[in-house]
């Protein structure tokens, strides 16, 4: 999670929320991202999906059952879809998401009947710091 922490910073001084994931295998990294959709011009360009992506070419396997993601803050609808067809072993994340968050908030994919693969949850992971990366980041915005 320090890792992903990292990453969260470096996507705010990029002026993205900041939001880092990585992604481990065996204890190893082989993928890790920040937020980038503003660079990139991509509403899709969330941590979570770029550094699943990255991994899946990494591994040349577009499923990452032995793998484990790391992500600073609790993953929308969207990104949480994208761990289940993965098949990410085991998600840890650091702050919730009350607004957008859809594990433990709104849609709750995991636990929709549709959902194709249910990872291992671990909330709470480096709650504080990355909360207060995310309070601080829209604090001065406003």
């Amino acid at each position: 999670m320090a890792r992903a922490l990292e990453l969260a910073r470096q996507a705010a001084s990029a002026g993205e929320v900041p939001v880092g994931a990585v992604v481990v295998r065996a204890g190893e990294i082989v993928a890790e991202a920040h937020n980038s959709p503003r660079m990139s011009h991509d509403p899709t360009a969330h941590a979570e999906i770029l550094a699943l992506r990255r991994a899946a070419r990494a591994l040349k396997q577009e499923r990452l059952t032995d793998c484990e993601l790391y992500v600073t803050m609790e993953p929308c609808a969207m990104c949480a879809g994208a761990i289940g067809h993965a098949r990410i072993a085991r998600l840890y994340y650091a702050a919730s998401d009350p607004k957008g968050g859809a594990v433990e908030h709104g849609a709750r994919v995991f636990e929709q009947e549709q959902c194709l693969h249910k990872p291992d949850v671990y909330p709470g992971m480096g709650e504080k710091e990355a909360a207060a990366l995310l309070r601080d980041f829209f604090k001065a915005r406003r």
